[in-house]
């Protein structure tokens, strides 16, 4: 089974404005522009977002590499597939392998990028990383499982999330409470610093476990009503 014969839900707030946005934009894409040609550009995007983290060491305004990361990322990312709807080209199994393999690389640019800038510490940025993944994995197997291709949690699909990013890098960059905040915090005797960003990642990290586990559970409910356990003979 791949994504394309798996039901999409993708119900977010921007989802109607950027399918109208990203048809436009195919149909006027040069015609040696492919879908692999945009594949590519979304990683270029992945790579300046986590460039401009690692960057953010030196100076904060490098984050400006990192705001316009997320727009090459989503231009990318968001219209190769769509330049394959629009222009009957699509490959299904290809696609969905390369999506899908490619997305795990980008975040892995982006979430590793912002554990090594100053705003985040390394050990919580692997760990959204892995509720990222784990998240990933789950929607995967509900669309070989169920038909189901779910894009969206709580009306917030990866545009959103791109946006919310943007404007959070602005207040890192322009709120200087915010950015030259710092604190710690003792713990089983150790001291452990943390900045503004690690706050908001850990509030991030508990919303995160609390969809997976509310999904996993939504979801093994589900599959236990289709494949119950067999009865035995009496």
């Amino acid at each position: 089974m791949t994504d394309r014969s798996a039901m999409r839900i993708q119900n977010s707030y921007l989802n109607g404005v950027e399918k109208k946005i990203l048809v436009w934009l195919a149909e006027r894409q040069p015609r040696w522009v492919v879908s692999d040609t945009l594949t590519a550009v979304g990683i270029i995007g992945a790579v300046m977002i986590g460039a401009g983290f690692v960057l953010s060491n030196y100076s904060v305004y490098w984050l400006w590499l990192s705001v316009a990361g997320f727009f090459v990322n989503w231009y990318g990312d968001s219209l190769d597939g769509t330049l394959a709807r629009v222009r009957g080209t699509q490959r299904p199994i290809y696609g969905y392998y390369l999506d899908h393999t490619v997305d795990i690389v980008n975040e892995a640019f982006m979430f590793i990028g912002v554990g090594l800038s100053p705003f985040m510490r390394l050990d919580l940025a692997l760990m959204l990383f892995i509720l990222y993944l784990s998240l990933t994995v789950n929607v995967s197997i509900n669309a070989h499982l169920k038909s189901e291709f779910k894009l969206t949690y709580g009306k917030l699909g990866p545009t959103e999330f791109r946006v919310l990013a943007c404007v959070l890098l602005l207040v890192l960059m322009y709120v200087n409470p915010v950015k030259d905040f710092s604190s710690s915090v003792t713990l089983a005797g150790n001291e452990i610093e943390y900045a503004g960003m690690d706050v908001a990642g850990l509030v991030i990290l508990v919303v995160m476990i609390i969809i997976y586990v509310g999904t996993v559970i939504t979801d093994a409910k589900g599959y236990a009503k289709i494949d119950p356990l067999p009865k035995k003979d009496d």
